[in-house]
């Protein structure tokens, strides 16, 4: 439901409709809609920070391994565009704020990440002030793929984030 593109706002009879049992089911496996949701989240988080911490371990720390980061959050969007309407914040909306909550804290954990893999390329690189290169750049690079995928899901998710995307970064790294 979440993949339909200007999909309607998901409620719990529109969702056991279409899975084809009734309300009282789907609260038997949880207990409200916003569990349902943090059920999503969890996986988002899960699937995302595996996937960072593969990359930060193989990678050494740099552009090159922040333009991994970048690359596979986007990639990941792409093909999961009901994933992606929850972590823009378009499925959440009227849902419980806590919801809201853990999404943006994720983007800051990821620009966390993205900070400390470019400190190290910023002092490498001549920088009197490394830290706050690094975190200007992180916020930028963050900033770029929240961007990308709500462009993606406001799309309908027609313009893929993935779209020129080496060229995009190496412009900002």
């Amino acid at each position: 439901m979440l993949e339909q593109p200007g999909g309607e706002r998901v409620t719990t009879a529109a969702l056991a409709a279409r899975l084809e049992v009734s309300e009282a089911a789907l609260y038997r496996h949880f207990a409200s809609k916003a569990q349902m949701f943090e059920g999503l989240i969890d996986f988002i988080e899960k699937t995302v920070f595996t996937l960072v911490n593969q990359i930060v371990e193989r990678d050494p720390p740099g552009s090159e391994q922040a333009a991994r980061i970048v690359a596979m959050l986007m990639q990941f969007a792409e093909k999961n565009p009901g994933m992606t309407r929850v972590m823009v914040g378009d499925a959440l909306v009227y849902e419980n704020e806590r919801l809201q909550s853990r999404m943006n804290h994720f983007f800051d954990k990821l620009e966390a990440v993205m900070r400390n893999a470019l400190r190290q390329s910023a002092a490498d690189g001549g920088s009197a002030v490394p830290s706050v290169d690094a975190k200007v750049r992180a916020a930028v690079l963050t900033a770029f793929m929240v961007g990308r995928i709500q462009r993606f899901a406001r799309s309908g998710f027609r313009l893929a984030p993935t779209d020129n995307l080496e060229a995009a970064t190496a412009l900002m790294l």
